[in-house]
């Protein structure tokens, strides 16, 4: 299952279930109630363009948090997307805030070469984000590290549990529909950050034939 989290329009939600044609996506600002997990082997939680601060303004974010808890505490595989980067850690008590700088390239990240999510992924990832985790959701640890941001990625001690800030969807097919995307020093030629879907998909599989 993909959560779109869009308000206005999709916000790559089509991108994700291109990488993982077996999941179905659930519009969370726009359905009522959280969605069912029944026969749900693993939930990503995709961006969206609110903030998690926005809550007030957008109560389905309360709800999303409370989803997002539960995902947890049952131990459903689940990965966090950029705005599912940060509600996963601001549901578990983290914080998030708006950096003042926008960020839409290619950018290089530490990630952790142990780490099953990364495996053949290369440290040049596209991000589109302002919004940062400056503070880590209880149980969440890092993972992966860029020069500007501690928290770039995380995930659960105990649970599993998987958040990165970049957009693992996000390819030169649809670069072209954001304006401001910034040159880099690395190509999508260099990126294989959409081998993050393939290994989550992956860990969701291992899960299912774990005793």
């Amino acid at each position: 299952m993909v959560l779109n989290n869009a308000v206005d329009g999709g916000y790559m939600t089509d991108e994700i279930v291109r990488f993982l044609p077996d999941a179905r996506a659930y519009h969370y600002p726009h359905e009522d109630g959280d969605p069912s997990l029944e026969d749900v082997g693993g939930v990503v939680i995709g961006g969206s363009e609110v903030g998690v601060y926005d809550e007030p303004d957008q109560p389905w974010i309360t709800a999303q948090k409370r989803f997002a808890r539960r995902l947890v505490e049952e131990g459903v595989p689940t990965l966090g997307i950029c705005f599912g980067h940060q509600i996963l850690n601001a549901a578990l008590g983290g914080d998030v805030v708006d950096s003042g700088t926008s960020r839409l390239r290619l950018h290089d990240a530490d990630l952790d070469a142990d780490e099953p999510l990364f495996e053949g992924v290369e440290p040049s990832v596209p991000v589109l984000h302002s919004d940062v985790v400056t503070e880590l959701g209880d149980g969440m640890e890092v993972i992966g590290r860029a020069d500007y941001y501690e928290y770039f990625a995380t995930r659960h001690r105990d649970r599993p549990v998987w958040s990165v800030q970049y957009h693992p969807e996000f390819t030169p097919r649809i670069a072209d529909e954001y304006d401001g995307w910034e040159a880099a020093d690395s190509s999508f030629e260099d990126s294989t950050a959409t081998r993050t879907l393939a290994n989550f998909a992956d860990l969701v599989e291992s899960s299912r034939s774990d005793p």
